[in-house]
């Protein structure tokens, strides 16, 4: 058996098959400003009462924080009241994007199945978990009931050998892996990550890792927990040696260079040779991708003691409030702010487009986000490049598209 279906046995109390639909209970289930307010209305439709379980229903406040209107404001204040009123904890304004605090909280553990309304649950795949994203309906039934629905997925592995060089980080290896498979290679599949190229890795890291698996069309994505190191004893999760895989990928990234994915799609994934030299007028770091600590550092150790080029805006959003005050008494976010940062409130700020950041017309941005539509960060007319936090500082040091290696 694969992890994934070790996991779902384990809830349904029998061995399970991929393409089988199941009714499985869940450990944790989780709501952000941009679903939360849909989940709680379509709850009350329901004719619901109260949460299957007070300290497993968490609702974020993070999309679009401070509110930048009325609306917003007031959706903000039902989640509060319907928070009050089940007795269920939420996160307020600036304490964080959902997935970095529910990994801080310990709200996600390993061998859990963990429910989200938001297309990044999988992120918690980090944690030896299967999380996956739901829409608001479908979460509103599993607040009353404790309860989803699943097909169990078949599941792809994805082997990467090698020591990644420096200047090299996971979110360039993630890029390069989707664009290895494309946006649409693993639709309703999970992913199994392996290989010595992801045991070195930090909890942050495998993070970002599991984050993109959204950007593979994955139900859930699930790094090996070999060398996964947390603040509590666990029980590790691995497949069998004999588990059956509907795809096998091996790769060598000891050669790897970073990697920076062009407008206007997530797996439309260069060599960073191809495109180094553009030039940009915004640079971005922050998300649930690429917003933790070891990210910041990231960029300080690329800026410390020097200036962003002059007519780059450089702005930062931390994961969270935790990220902030971190990085604020190590000295890391003086380094930032030196070199001409903007630091943003914690959570998702312009990786949506809601406010704080959205680009002009024409404009080029890098950003360390996971996504690069046409008009993600709200204006269609601007074009989005992503790539890795020092490749991001890099770049706005230099005021184009920048190898950070050089420098």
């Amino acid at each position: 058996m694969t992890i994934s279906e070790k996991i779902i046995s384990n809830h349904v109390g029998r061995k399970v098959k991929p393409g089988e639909l199941i009714i499985t209970d869940v450990d944790g289930v989780m709501a952000t400003d941009t679903t939360g307010p849909l989940a709680i209305k379509a709850f009350q439709a329901m004719g619901a009462r109260s949460v299957f379980d007070k300290n497993k229903v968490i609702l974020v406040l993070d999309h679009a924080v401070p509110p930048p209107n009325e609306r917003i404001a007031n959706l903000h204040k039902m989640m509060r009241e319907f928070a009050k009123q089940q007795s269920i904890k939420l996160f307020e304004i600036g304490e964080g994007i959902c997935h970095q605090v529910m990994v801080e909280h310990a709200y996600v553990k390993p061998g859990d199945i963990f429910i989200g309304a938001d297309s990044h649950t999988p992120t918690y795949g980090a944690l030896n978990a299967f999380a996956c994203g739901v829409g608001s309906t479908d979460l509103a039934a599993t607040m009353m009931t404790g309860q989803i629905w699943l097909k169990v997925p078949e599941t792809i592995r994805i082997t990467c050998r090698g020591k990644l060089q420096k200047g090299v980080s996971a979110k360039d290896l993630i890029l390069f892996l989707v664009g290895q498979l494309t946006v649409s290679g693993a639709t309703y599949q999970a992913i199994e990550f392996h290989g010595d190229a992801f045991e070195d890795m930090t909890l942050a890291s495998r993070m970002t890792i599991a984050n993109m698996v959204a950007e593979m069309g994955g139900k859930t994505g699930i790094v090996n927990p070999k060398g996964l190191q947390l603040d509590y004893e666990f029980t590790p999760i691995f497949p069998d040696n004999d588990a059956r895989y509907i795809q096998s990928f091996d790769f060598d990234v000891s050669d790897l260079e970073p990697q920076i994915a062009v407008p206007e799609s997530p797996d439309n994934v260069e060599n960073i040779s191809r495109v180094e030299g553009q030039k940009i007028d915004y640079a971005f770091i922050g998300t649930c991708c690429n917003g933790r600590l070891e990210d910041l550092r990231a960029a300080a150790e690329v800026l410390k003691g020097k200036r962003i080029k002059s007519g780059v805006r450089f702005m930062i959003a931390p994961a969270s409030k935790s990220t902030l005050l971190d990085a604020m008494n190590e000295g890391t976010l003086q380094i930032l702010i030196e070199a001409g940062a903007s630091i943003i409130t914690p959570g998702c700020g312009p990786c949506v487009g809601t406010h704080q950041g959205i680009p002009g017309n024409d404009e080029i941005v890098i950003s360390a986000a996971n996504r690069n539509f046409r008009g993600r960060m709200g204006n269609p007319h601007s074009n989005i490049y992503l790539a890795a936090p020092a490749t991001v500082a890099a770049s706005a040091l230099t005021g184009e598209i920048t190898n950070p290696g050089r420098l």
